[in-house]
């Protein structure tokens, strides 16, 4: 319990006081801060999305928090405001983090993503295969209708080398600690772990687009974004 002196007497929470309390509380909840719901990036990073907010999301294959995330994000991404862009990066934060983010980089240069994203992440986290290494890998992309020969030179590509080098860089510049994670504009880095909730997480994403929307004169500005359906949290990990 706490007391608060007001004029010659001491405050102390009865019915009134509680109510005040909880809607304090609830007021918090739905506050947006800096430091709290999200982090300031150090480093700020240049965007690939001119004339639109970028949002960018970090990711695992091997991660089932980001693998429950993705259906979040699509139904967000249905209506998501028209002045931002949505872009996935694989994060590469550890050695054993390479070989999905190689996968989802051949792919792109394949123009493939679409055909392999969320099969993979269901093959991983519902059917429990172990796609640790290339021939695995290359051994699945095939059962997708990829050419597995085109596919692994794609996966020793220049381009692949360049993109991992990439992630690799951009996780310390964004001082990535965890996925999934997104950054807003090069500048902002926040995640459901840090909002509290998915639910908050994407509140938090549309506040920081209309903030970067109004600071930038060559982003327009965009119709306020459909409301954010409550969905269960899908924490860092």
């Amino acid at each position: 319990m706490f007391a608060r002196i007001v004029g010659l007497g001491v405050w102390r929470p009865g019915v009134l006081g509680l109510g005040l309390l909880a809607g304090l509380l609830a007021f918090q909840a739905k506050a947006i801060d800096e430091g709290i719901d999200y982090t300031k990036v150090s480093q700020p990073q240049p965007t690939e999305t001119e004339g639109k907010v970028e949002v960018l999301e970090f990711f695992w294959y091997g991660c089932p928090h980001c693998w429950l995330l993705e259906p979040v994000l699509s139904q967000w991404r249905a209506t998501m405001p028209e002045n931002a862009a949505f872009r996935r990066f694989p994060a590469i934060l550890g050695p054993t983090w390479e070989p999905l983010a190689r996968a989802y980089f051949a792919a792109e240069l394949m123009d493939k993503v679409d055909i392999i994203h969320e099969p993979l992440f269901r093959a991983i986290h519902v059917d429990k295969r172990r796609l640790q290494d290339l021939d695995a890998i290359t051994k699945f992309v095939v059962g997708l209708g990829l050419d597995g020969a085109a596919f692994k030179e794609a996966y020793e590509s220049f381009f692949v080398e360049m993109q991992v080098r990439r992630a690799t860089e951009l996780g310390k510049a964004f001082a990535l600690d965890g996925v999934p994670a997104i950054v807003i504009n090069g500048k902002f880095r926040t995640s459901a772990t840090q909002a509290g909730s998915n639910e908050k997480l994407l509140k938090v994403v549309n506040y920081l687009i209309e903030r970067e929307a109004k600071a930038a004169p060559d982003v327009a500005p965009a119709p306020p974004a459909a409301p954010v359906q409550a969905v269960p949290a899908a924490p860092a990990s």
